[in-house]
This record gives C-alpha cells, structure tokens and sequence, in this order.
C-alpha cells in the first residue's frame, strides 16, 4: 500500500497490511481531523517507508500519554501519528492519505460515546462506547505482530 500528503511532497509506503483499522469517534480525534471521526491503520513503523519531510506536532491525549502527529512541511496534513504510551514503534495512519482508502475498511468503531448524532455505526463493525481489549477482536497474527512491535 502506498499513500501521499494532498501537495505530493511526502509520499509513504507500507511494506505489510495493517494490524488493524480503527475508526475512532472520540472528541479530540473529531477536533483535530475537523470531522466526524478519524480512521487509524496500526502498523509497525518500521514497515513504513516515507519520503519526504514531515514536522512533528506534540499533542496532550485524553488518557496523559501524549501523540505525536507527523505532518507534512509543505502543506500540513497529518500522514500518521505515534500514542506515545506505545513509544515510536507503531504508526497510526491516516487512511485517507492512502492512494486507495477503500483497501483499508475499519475492524473496530471506537468512542462511540462521543460519536456525532447523524452518524450512523455500521452494524458488520463492532462498536464500543469507549475502548476494547485487543485480545477480544485482533486475528492471531496481528496480536503476535502488536506484542513484538511494543515489546
């Protein structure tokens, strides 16, 4: 898979699929994306390849732990963020950079408390008010991939 910022300056490309997709509903990811809700493919950084020169904005998360968000120079977008909790070894990007959004449908819709009113939640998704244990939805291969990436 193989993405870019809206100018093309910075161009990426993932050398696995994702672990996972989250499609989070959460206030800060509604405030930061200006919209309804963000979509996250978790991966492992380092099978993300990036040319191009990012900015590194530092953010306050909700839980204290902080998130970095990579940002083109040029033009601003965010490509991916880093949950500092997990440290720098799994990126979380934004599937709407992908050259092809569609190949990266969303597991899992999470903060569904704090979803707008009109949006409605996919019931072929599941969904949760908060947060969920990853051992609960995450194939074997994924949680094995997630445990050596944190570790």
């Amino acid at each position: 898979m193989s993405g870019r910022c809206s100018c093309g300056a910075v161009t990426y490309h993932l050398s696995s699929k994702p672990m996972f997709v989250h499609c989070c509903h959460c206030i800060d990811c509604q405030r930061l994306t200006g919209s309804a809700y963000v979509l996250n493919a978790l991966i492992e950084t380092d099978r993300v390849t990036v040319d191009g020169e990012l900015t590194e904005t530092s953010l306050q998360t909700p839980s204290g732990g902080g998130k970095l968000i990579k940002r083109c120079v040029a033009c601003g977008d965010a490509v991916y963020s880093h949950y500092l909790i997990r440290g720098r070894r799994v990126a979380f990007i934004r599937v709407g950079t992908l050259d092809d959004p569609a190949a990266c449908a969303p597991d899992v819709q999470i903060f569904t408390e704090s979803k707008q009113p009109w949006v409605p939640l996919s019931s072929d998704i599941p969904a949760f008010r908060a947060f969920y244990d990853f051992n609960e939805l995450w194939p074997e291969e994924s949680l094995q991939r997630w445990r050596k990436a944190i570790s």
